[in-house]
């Protein structure tokens, strides 16, 4: 496997760095001060200024550098083509070289396969199976794969009418199923490619995908099974009934949605009979046919959103089981996640798409309309690269990982608790993993941890980003207005969700670093 980062060219040997702060707080004692204030100034500008978070992260980064004396040339570079390195430039396009391409690759198949049906052909399968009585670990399936491709908020909306549905049908609190489905959904969001978190912080700590996909599994999978529990003790605890106005709209744009489907296909009919006739208008009544949209088969929704998980794992592990040769080669080359991703793009074009009626046009526009919204998020995992790079240069991240070694914890712990504290105190949880993963990976390098060890103390970053979401979270309020839960509730629920996942995966994570 190629590294995740590109080498940065070789720069000359910077001096000392005794501007900023540093005129007044000489050695660690200043590093650590411009750390500490440059942490509060982030937080203070999401927090209470309501700051961009990519625009804070900029700013923060550059006060940062000038604060611990790093000159405006290593930070911007300079206007003529020199050997000076700009630490913006490389921090944003060290990471982003690699994260954008992963992101944008994976948006686009998550929203083939929703807008295809694939997400309801997947619930609606597995609630067959398992039945009314296990219909809550149907929903939490339905999440935990359903997951995997798509973004967690957009993964609420394409499933809440299931959820509705299935409680509505019930009787019983709206809980029992949703939080199970959201269980599922956070647990891939914060633990498995393609999601921007894991992502963003393989490419920091520049390890290989198939090991953060491995321990994301091996973690993950224990972690959203404690939640599960948890959710079907608070659902037979809690009840909170079906939101009806949710329940109204979303039978109202299925009917949308048929009605349309409905006409296309009669004015259709209608357009050959007339040209078969020769002349003469046929009417365009429709029949109950034309509601009747072919449903994707669950075969086909395992087969496009495994087959780049299985290639990306092949390709890690033929590097170790495998000497170099023709074959290994060709494993790598297919198990590249640009390539593994671009297959399973094709591949759903093909299946959930072409084959079934789309146009390509259709195709285009699903596509292009789903990466509308990845520009914010490729902008803050690249503030937070930039973030990385000038802790790292101006000798920050120096002084950091000798106080953090004097503490006497381990990595694992300390990278667990600063993603914690960030999550809580600003609610962004790709914030909390970018900022987390720039102030922990000077704290790894130079102690030859194997890419399994670093992989668990991305999971113990992950599982700290999503700990105790609460009121400054977008996620909270999705949750509670989508489901029509109050305020004291969802902290009830979900926010202790969310806490039991955050210390499930850690402990995992933790026991596992022991070991490996």
């Amino acid at each position: 496997m190629t590294p995740l980062l590109a080498a940065a060219p070789t720069a000359p040997e910077i001096p000392p760095h005794t501007g900023g702060l540093l005129l007044l707080l000489d050695g660690t004692a200043g590093l650590l001060t411009v750390a500490a204030l440059g942490i509060v100034l982030l937080l203070v500008l999401i927090i209470k200024v309501r700051l961009q978070p990519f625009v804070a992260l900029l700013a923060v980064s550059i006060a940062v550098g000038l604060s611990a004396g790093l000159s405006v040339t290593e930070l911007f570079g300079t206007v003529q083509r020199s050997t000076s390195v700009s630490m913006i430039e490389s921090g944003m396009g060290g990471i982003l070289g690699h994260v954008a391409i992963i992101i944008g690759l994976g948006t686009m198949l998550g929203a083939i396969l929703e807008v295809s049906g694939g997400a309801e052909a997947l619930s609606t399968r597995l609630l067959n199976l398992f039945g009314e009585k296990r219909a809550p670990l149907a929903m939490g399936l339905t999440g935990l794969i359903f997951g995997i491709p798509v973004f967690f908020d957009v993964g609420i909306f394409v499933l809440a009418p299931i959820v509705y549905a299935a409680a509505k049908r019930s009787g019983k609190s709206i809980l029992l199923y949703c939080m199970p489905l959201l269980a599922g959904l956070s647990m891939t969001h914060a633990f498995l490619p393609p999601h921007p978190g894991p992502v963003a912080a393989a490419g920091l700590f520049k390890v290989d995908l198939g090991w953060v996909i491995l321990m994301g599994i091996v973690v993950g999978i224990p972690a959203v099974l404690a939640a599960w529990a948890y959710a079907a003790w608070i659902g037979k605890r809690l009840f909170v009934p079906v939101p009806q106005d949710m329940l109204e709209a979303a039978d109202e744009a299925k009917s949308a949605v048929a009605e349309e489907r409905a006409a296309r296909r009669a004015a259709a009919r209608s357009t050959g009979a007339g040209a078969d006739a020769g002349a003469g208008a046929v009417a365009t009544t429709t029949t109950p046919d034309d509601y009747a949209e072919e449903p994707v088969s669950l075969p086909t929704v395992f087969l496009i959103i495994g087959t780049p998980l299985l290639l990306i794992l092949a390709a890690t592990f033929s590097s170790i089981a495998l000497d170099p040769s023709t074959f290994r080669s060709v494993i790598e080359f297919f198990g590249h996640p640009f390539v593994a991703l671009t297959i399973a793009l094709l591949m759903a074009y093909y299946l959930l798409g072409i084959r079934r009626g789309w146009s390509r046009k259709s195709l285009e526009t699903v596509s292009t309309s789903s990466l509308k919204p990845v520009g914010n998020i490729l902008l803050v995992v690249g503030a937070g690269g930039v973030f990385g790079a000038v802790l790292k240069g101006s000798g920050i991240a120096d002084a950091l990982a000798d106080t953090f070694n004097d503490v006497g914890l381990p990595v694992i712990v300390l990278a667990y608790l600063i993603s914690v504290v960030l999550r809580v105190a600003q609610g962004s949880a790709t914030v909390a993993i970018v900022t987390t993963a720039g102030i922990v990976v000077p704290l790894v390098e130079g102690q030859d941890l194997s890419q399994a060890h670093l992989a668990l103390i991305i999971m113990a970053i992950s599982a700290g980003s999503i700990f105790a979401s609460h009121v400054n979270d977008g996620g909270f309020w999705i949750v509670a207005k989508y489901f029509g839960i109050s305020e004291r509730d969802t902290l009830k629920s979900w926010t202790v969700l969310e806490t039991v996942l955050s210390v499930a995966g850690f402990v995992m994570a933790a026991a596992l670093s022991v070991f490996i």
